[in-house]
């Protein structure tokens, strides 16, 4: 046999190998493992106990920002959040749902834990004064923006949510008008990594 002909076959064989080997996970929300961004956060939950993301290792994360006065798109995003999470039977359990306000001038802490919880009794709303609102939001690369509305203001806000594995890495980019379709799966995939 020739030198040649054994490094081909060495490098079909090794190509063969490659191909056999089962892939990573297929996700139908966009997977951004490895994003050099949304590592961390440090605000306060509706009840009033200090939150950073390592408080939740071991389950999945489902953050996803707005604001209580939001008049269509929080209400329908949280509902969503709501029937994934449920469709998951008892590993609901493992997953815990932040929303996190963009709006914390209103948005106490009082009127975070009754909107909220009008969708889940597990879900969390988060908030934190200016400053750290706009350092989370810079975290996970959310815009934001007040913008008046006849005598009182609205919030301009990106409408995506993330999903951070139980191991507390970014994982999956989920856009507002997908949840109801493919997040169940695709926190089934997670949850049986």
């Amino acid at each position: 046999m020739t030198t040649t002909w054994r490094s081909s076959l060495v490098a079909l064989l090794a190509a063969a190998l490659a191909a056999c080997q089962p892939a990573g996970p297929k996700f139908k929300s966009t997977d951004i493992t490895g994003a050099d961004y949304g590592r961390e956060f440090a605000l306060f939950d509706h009840h009033g106990q200090a939150r950073t993301l390592a408080d939740f290792r071991g389950r999945a994360v489902i953050l996803s920002f707005g604001f209580t006065h939001c008049p269509d798109i929080c209400p329908t995003i949280l509902a969503d959040l709501a029937g994934a999470v449920a469709s998951l039977g008892k590993d609901a359990e493992r997953v815990q749902v932040l929303f996190v306000t963009v709006d914390p001038e209103r948005d106490t802490r009082e009127l975070l834990a009754g909107y909220v919880s009008a969708f889940d009794a597990r879900f969390l709303g988060l908030y934190g004064d200016a400053e750290a609102t706009a350092r989370v939001a810079k975290e996970f690369k959310v815009f934001y923006e007040k913008r008046k509305a006849g005598d009182s203001y609205s919030v301009d806000h990106s409408a995506q949510s993330y999903v951070i594995d139980p191991k507390g890495r970014l994982r999956l980019f989920v856009r507002h008008d997908r949840i109801a379709a493919d997040l169940p799966g695709d926190l089934r995939v997670l949850l049986a990594e």
